[in-house]
């Protein structure tokens, strides 16, 4: 197995951490030959000064593109909010090439490889965290991190130590941390929670004119 490098932001094309995931990865790889099928980077600049936290890759939406967000309906939803609040320009094609970028924002996941049915599991996630932990001491401009869901919420928080007790999530919540971050949270943008109205676009937007005006 390949030894996965100290401190990393990004891990291995083929990363052993996880065994279930890596198997899932190897089935992928058989069954979607023309995919990504790797851990998916981060995009966005290193200077951002703020970073969008999600779930994990989808298994037609990232997985498929090696892009965050790219390629489903969750990436449509957000890159056009990014779009009208001036963190993103250009076309979003759903596809890495179709020459998007990200203005003062980055996008990773708690989680860098496609779980099954879209659930990491408890271990997966601890695992994982510490890709988390070198993209946040990465970014020397950071001054707010987007949380969307509360499995990003409390993988931001624990790669940071500090206890979700102290800071629950909550839809348009923020919270100041120890470190001088602000964390805030929104539910996922995926297409089962704007379908069942828990997420409409109107609070999505909201979280972002919050940001804006925060960053300024």
């Amino acid at each position: 197995m390949a030894p996965v490098p100290r401190g990393a932001a990004t891990p291995a094309p083929d990363c052993p951490l996880c065994p279930r995931l890596a198997a899932f990865r190897e089935a992928n790889r058989a069954r979607y030959a023309d995919f990504h099928n790797a851990p998916v980077p981060s995009f966005g600049s290193a200077a951002a000064r703020l970073l969008i936290v999600g779930l994990a890759p989808g298994l037609k939406g990232a997985n498929q593109t090696g892009r965050p967000f790219t390629g489903d309906y969750a990436g449509d939803l957000l890159y056009r909010t990014l779009d009208r609040f001036g963190f993103a320009r250009g076309p979003y094609g759903r596809r890495a090439d179709d020459g998007l970028e990200l203005v003062g924002c980055r996008i990773t996941n708690a989680v860098r490889c496609v779980p099954p049915e879209n659930k990491p599991t408890g271990a997966e996630i601890r695992t994982c965290r510490a890709f988390l932990a070198a993209e946040l001491a990465g970014l020397a401009r950071l001054e707010a991190v987007l949380a969307l869901g509360t499995v990003a919420h409390g993988a931001v928080l624990a790669t940071l130590g500090l206890k979700k007790s102290r800071y629950p999530f909550g839809h348009g919540a923020l919270h100041e941390l120890p470190n001088g971050l602000l964390l805030a949270d929104s539910y996922h943008c995926s297409r089962y929670n704007t379908n069942t109205g828990r997420l409409t676009v109107e609070m999505f937007e909201a979280v972002f004119a919050e940001l804006k005006a925060h960053l300024g």
